[in-house]
């Protein structure tokens, strides 16, 4: 039980990217944006008895043939000078009602993805998933980087529209992961695999909406791509934000004009320290976030 590989790809200096779906599903989408147009191929998986209830029964002429589970699958590329590994799980291992992976069985999967990395000599993970900021969906997102070694702070600096996460949390320093995204890094962090988890920011009033956020996805690839030195051609990825877009465009006009005419004002928010001063005050942020919690609550489970 665990790992399965069906071939043994011959890589050069390899880094490890890997997703799970979450808010927006922007890593997931960013990193399998990627997959798709490197033109990855398929070498492994996890097995998913000790993780994951069945999806799905197939049942024809009366007997149960199939169990169908969630995916973990194994991919690789050849870029140049380094190669690509992936790693897109379909599910986060979780308890019943949650939707991020945590105790015993996350800590495992973990390991399991790691376990492959060092296999085929990965000295570098990445991670991507969502940043909830207070901005605007017509403002280009920002990825906010979390390195899992003070060696790499430089290096994160210096990437375009990307800022450490440490220096957006109000300024303390600190913040959190949710789910695998932090936990495979802070497990590499322990084995010796360095480390970066790159978020896409999506609005906070569309953290709760049912609809992917590729916006903020390709904020990410764009920081990948750089960090990474390759190009992709992204051209589906810009149609998928044109169609979302649209449809984010439907929910905001029928926010309420008092809690839209404050959401209004994220546009004007500069990108600075939380020390300076803002078009958004600390009773603002706390109104938008409580008015926003009341929305949803209204709307119930609409879509």
């Amino acid at each position: 039980m665990g790992i399965v590989l069906r071939s043994e790809p011959q890589v050069t200096n390899p880094v490890l990217l890997a997703a799970w779906p979450g808010i927006g599903n922007i890593g997931l989408i960013a990193i399998d944006t990627l997959r798709v147009a490197l033109q990855a191929e398929e070498f492994g998986d996890i097995e998913p008895w000790e993780f994951f209830y069945p999806k799905r029964l197939l049942i024809r002429s009366g007997i149960l043939e199939h169990l169908e589970f969630p995916s973990n699958k194994f991919y690789w590329a050849r870029t140049g000078a380094r190669d690509l590994l992936f790693f897109i799980g379909e599910e986060q291992p979780a308890n019943r009602g949650r939707m991020y992976a945590e105790g015993r069985q996350a800590y495992r999967m973990a390991n399991l993805v790691l376990d492959v990395a060092a296999r085929f000599g990965c000295r570098r993970v990445y991670t991507s998933g969502a940043a909830v900021a207070l901005t605007h969906h017509t403002i280009k997102p920002r990825v906010w980087a979390v390195p899992n070694h003070a060696r790499l702070i430089q290096e994160v600096k210096e990437h375009e529209n990307t800022v450490l996460m440490s220096d957006i949390e109000e300024g303390s320093g600190q913040g959190n992961i949710t789910g695998l995204n932090g936990l495979l890094l802070g497990v590499a962090g322990k084995r010796g695999v360095e480390g970066v988890c790159m978020m896409g920011e999506i609005p906070t009033y569309l953290q709760g909406v049912p609809l992917p956020y590729p916006k903020a996805s390709k904020s990410v690839i764009e920081a990948l791509t750089r960090t990474l030195g390759i190009e992709v051609n992204l051209a589906a990825l810009d149609d998928m934000i044109q169609s979302i877009e649209a449809r984010i465009e439907e929910f905001y006009q029928q926010i309420p004009p008092d809690m839209k005419d404050m959401l209004e004002r994220l546009k004007n928010v500069a990108y600075s320290r939380p020390s300076e001063p803002g078009p958004i005050t600390e009773d603002d942020k706390k109104k938008i976030m409580e008015d926003i919690d009341q929305l949803f609550k209204q709307r119930g489970g609409d879509d």
